[in-house]
Formats: C-alpha cells, sequence, structure tokens
C-alpha cells in the first residue's frame, strides 16, 4: 500500500500525565491528539495495547486480543455512571513522571472491582445491552481470554500449565464446570474489556476526526503465559507438560552480545497452514478494529525466525529455520485486502526478507541512530532511502537521542557532526529535521527527542528484565514552544499530507485561471 508523505509521534498511552499512576484514555490523551492536530501531524504510533504480564511490558501481554485494563480511566468510568465521584477522592500520592506498576496495579484492580460492582447492581440500562451486544460480538476470543484471567486468579497468578491437568489441556468438559464456577469472575474480566474497548474506540474516533490514523503494533511471537497458547495449544510446540520445546530469540546483535532469548513458544506454521492461518487471520482482523495502519514487529520472523532449545539460557546456541511468511501475506491479502502495514525490518536482515516485504509493498524501518556507525553505504543513512520506508530518530528500544549522543564513539560523533554539519548541541532536533527532510514517506519521532531528553526518559532497555516501560512526560510538556517548532519543521518539508493536497488544489486552480484569461 501507497502512504503518503506524513509524520507523527510515537508515545504509548502509559505515558501520558494523569493523577491515577499511569497514562489512561482519559483528558490527557484527547490532549495530546490536540496536540497532534495542531502541530499538523497525521499519524500517532503506540505500542501493542494488550494486558501487561511479567516485566510490564506490552510486548508480552496476556493475550494478542484483549485491550490493557490499566489504561481505563477511572474519570471517565465515573463521568459514565460506572463510579461514584466519591471513589476518586483518595487517590495515593502516586510518582508524577515514573509508573509504579505495583502501586498502579493494586489501586486500579480495586477500582476497577467497585465499578463492576456498581454496574451489576443497577437496573437493565442502554450501557448493560451495549456490554451484552459486545459480549456476543467479541464471543471468538473474550471467552477463553475472561475465564483465563479468572482462573489465573485462582491459583494465585500461576502460570496456565501448572493447573491441574483438564484445565492445562484445556478439556471443553472441566472449562465448561469452572464457566460455572467462576461465572461471576468471568463477567467481571469481560467488563473490564468492555470499558477498554468503549473508551478506547472513542479516543480513535477523536484522532480520526482530526486526520490522524493510529499505528499499532503486533509482536510477531506471543507470551507462554497467554490466553492464546493456552486456548491454542496445538498450534505451538509444546511437550507433553504443556511446557516449550524451542523458543523465540535473536541472535548476538546491536543490543546484546549474547543475543535475546525471548523465550516465546514457537508456531506450528505446518498446523496454521491447514486451517488457512485463521488464528492470524482473526488476530489482524481484531487489531484493525483499534488502529489504522499496523507495525509488524521483528518482520524478518516472517520469513525466517531464530530458534532456540527451551533448555538454553542464551539465545547463542539457536538456528535459522524458515517461516511460510509469503503464503501468509498472501492468504490476509486475499481476506482482507491490500493492508496498511508496516514491517519492522531491523537487525540482521537477508534479502530473502527484503524481497518479501517488497513483493507486499510494505514500508521498512530506517532508524538514524543505527546511521553513523559506517560508511556512506549504510542504509540508514538518508541519502540511501526509498520513498516507501518509514523513518524514526529511535525506536522503543533505542535510548533517547539525547542519550545516545552521550553513549556512542568519538568516531561516530564526529560522523555525524559531518554529515549534518552541526556541533550537536541540539542533536535530537538535529536528527528530527534529517528525518522530516528526508525521501521517507513517513516519518515518525518519539516524543522524548521532541523533548530533547535524556537517557533518563529511555522507554526500554532490550534484555534488562525490569524497570522498563515507566517513563511519563509531565503536564505543561507539550508547550507552545515545541509546538511552534514541530509545527514549522512539519510544514518547511511537508509532511502534513492535507496541506500538501491543499497547496497541489490552490496551485491548480491557480493554472485553471491563468489559462482561461489567455486570449483564444
Amino acid at each position: 500500500m501507497k502512504f503518503a508523505r506524513a509524520s507523527g509521534v510515537l508515545l504509548h498511552p502509559t505515558s501520558f500525565p494523569s493523577r491515577y499512576g499511569i497514562g489512561d484514555l482519559g483528558h490527557d490523551a484527547y490532549k495530546f491528539v490536540d496536540f497532534l492536530a495542531e502541530t499538523d501531524q497525521t499519524l500517532w504510533q503506540v505500542m501493542p495495547l494488550g494486558p501487561t504480564g511479567y516485566g510490564d511490558s506490552p510486548y508480552a501481554s496476556f493475550s494478542a486480543f484483549a485491550g490493557n485494563p490499566l489504561l481505563i480511566s477511572p474519570d471517565l468510568l465515573a463521568r459514565d455512571g460506572y463510579l461514584p465521584p466519591e471513589d476518586l477522592a483518595d487517590v495515593p500520592d502516586f510518582p508524577g513522571h515514573q509508573v509504579d506498576f505495583g502501586l498502579v496495579i493494586e489501586y486500579k484492580k480495586n477500582l476497577l472491582a467497585r465499578a463492576f460492582a456498581h454496574f451489576e447492581e443497577k437496573e437493565a440500562t442502554d450501557h448493560q445491552a451495549a456490554f451484552e451486544a459486545f459480549t456476543s460480538a467479541q464471543k471468538e476470543w473474550l471467552d477463553d481470554y475472561a475465564l483465563f484471567m479468572a482462573l489465573k486468579d485462582f491459583h494465585g497468578g500461576a502460570i496456565w500449565n501448572s493447573w491441574e491437568k483438564g484445565l492445562a489441556q484445556h478439556e471443553p468438559r472441566v472449562l465448561a464446570q469452572w464457566r460455572r464456577k467462576l461465572a461471576k469472575e468471568v463477567r467481571y474480566y469481560q467488563f473490564q474489556q468492555f470499558q477498554f474497548f468503549r473508551q478506547w474506540s472513542s479516543l480513535r474516533q477523536y484522532a480520526n476526526e482530526r486526520n490522524i490514523k493510529i499505528i499499532g503494533d503486533i509482536p510477531i511471537f506471543v507470551a507462554l503465559d497467554s490466553a492464546d497458547v493456552w486456548s491454542h495449544p496445538d498450534l505451538f510446540y509444546l511437550d507433553e507438560e504443556s511446557n516449550p520445546t524451542v523458543v523465540a530469540g535473536v541472535p548476538p546483535d546491536y543490543f546484546s552480545a549474547t543475543g535475546q532469548r525471548w523465550g516465546n513458544p514457537l508456531y506450528r506454521w505446518d498446523v496454521m497452514a491447514k486451517n488457512n492461518y485463521r488464528w492470524w487471520l482473526s488476530r489482524f482482523r481484531k487489531t484493525f478494529e483499534q488502529v489504522d495502519i499496523v507495525r509488524i514487529d521483528h518482520f524478518r520472523g516472517f520469513e525466517a525466525y531464530w530458534e532456540v532449545p527451551a533448555n538454553e539460557e542464551t539465545a547463542i546456541n539457536g538456528r535459522w529455520v524458515k517461516a511460510p511468511g509469503r503464503q501468509l501475506f498472501a492468504t490476509l491479502k486475499r481476506q482482507l485486502g491490500d493492508l496498511p502495514i508496516i514491517a519492522e525490518d531491523l537487525g540482521l536482515i537477508t534479502p530473502e526478507v527484503t524481497a518479501l516485504r517488497e513483493e507486499f509493498h510494505f514500508p521498512g524501518m530506517k532508524v538514524l541512530q543505527f546511521a553513523f556507525g559506517d560508511d556512506h553505504t549504510n542504509a540508514y543513512l538518508p541519502h540511501n532511502y526509498e520513498v516507501n520506508s518509514v523513518v524514526y530518530t529511535g525506536s522503543h528500544d533505542n535510548n533517547t537521542t539525547r542519550g545516545w549522543w552521550y553513549d556512542i564513539s568519538d568516531k561516530e560523533r564526529v560522523a555525524v557532526q559531518l554529515y549534518l554539519a552541526r556541533d550537536g548541541s541540539d542533536v535530537s532536533w538535529d536528527l528530527i529535521r534529517l528525518a522530516f527532510s528526508s525521501v521517507a514517506a513517513m516519518a515518525i519521532i518519539p516524543l522524548q527527542d521532541i523533548l530533547d531528553l535524556g537517557a533518563e526518559a529511555r522507554m526500554n532497555t532490550p534484555g534488562r528484565p525490569q524497570g522498563n516501560w515507566s517513563w511519563r512526560y509531565w503536564l505543561d510538556a507539550l508547550n507552545d514552544a515545541i509546538k511552534d517548532r514541530l509545527n514549522t519543521i512539519t510544514r518547511l518539508y511537508s509532511r502534513n499530507p492535507l496541506e500538501v493536497a491543499r497547496l497541489v488544489e490552490q496551485k491548480e486552480a491557480e493554472l485553471r485561471k491563468a489559462l482561461e484569461q489567455q486570449p483564444a
């Protein structure tokens, strides 16, 4: 699919300001959308929106279909009658610029439980009817997810393959007994999803009405401790005890000398092919209900993936295994049409991976922080870009540009200075300008770089199991000076497709008028 020349901001909703300890889908989410509109941005990129598990990573979710209940806005719950105002009177003194996930989870869990109790006590209303309609429409994934979460609570949070055998093996007779036993708890988790998708759909509509498209994220793999693996064990390489036999990762690279052993169970692609990739079709359909464009994380894994024996402690002793990406994307195209997909093609990219991306016309990613370690042939240098690409100063896995600048070698720093003809004192905006001026169709900038923040604002450090994903910006960060600077550079490099269309229309009108005035 061909993308118009545009720009936008990378920011996960957890990073919004909020008095409830974590960004949510309430007032400040709408203020951020207003900021995008005021600065001529037409793209907003988020990370996966699913419920987070161990390590609080959005890339390790309990479900590939569900939404994160921590993002539900308490203020919107109160506004819509799901909570009495007094329930929001006593809010803990949460940190202002970081998410303390332990405190937030405890607080939000209690708040959502009160909202559910209030909902159940009320007589039949339009909200009740809407809830029933939601659970019916989302039954394909919601029933298993809600039961899975209720069962995790019952088992003290233990991973599903440690549950009693009938449950661990998803036996229908056993499941039916537990659905009856935990009916109220299952309904509670359905209620959480109802609220998340109500609030997210409203926010997305607000963004779309302001000509802002949301870029979502599909991680190629799913977590072992997820409703997806529990309810579809036949689609994964598991042994008789439901433990993975092989797991996902990447070989040694820029981020780690021992590679990254992610630990996700690997797909049985042969089984998926036999049912025409039905699970993937459902996953993409659901994601496109939530967002307008999808970034596929670790796209190269659809051509070949790094398979690590489950008993290995690192990813060093793995091997490349071919994947049926061509067949999968052809099936998706037949069923869903041309999809607006961005391929995250960072790392060790082979000609076969590039050929797969180009066959389906998916734009690849260019990260400027990777551009200056080699010579002029480096694929991340803007003079080597193709139009069908997306340029970033850095991704969620990179340091902020300011933090990166202080970490790189003297040789690399000189290369940056020579290429930009700048001394580096304003390096974040130097790279933003470089991204916006490039031929790449889309330019996406992490908000941390727009705010020129240092390493303290880094979102994620790959390979570090804790202490990630917690950065938040402050209430008055998006001030007029930032707005003016972002708006100016966006217009300077024609990054607003609506403005470009208006100028083209204006020029065409002027040409028509000039032609009409010429003598016959």
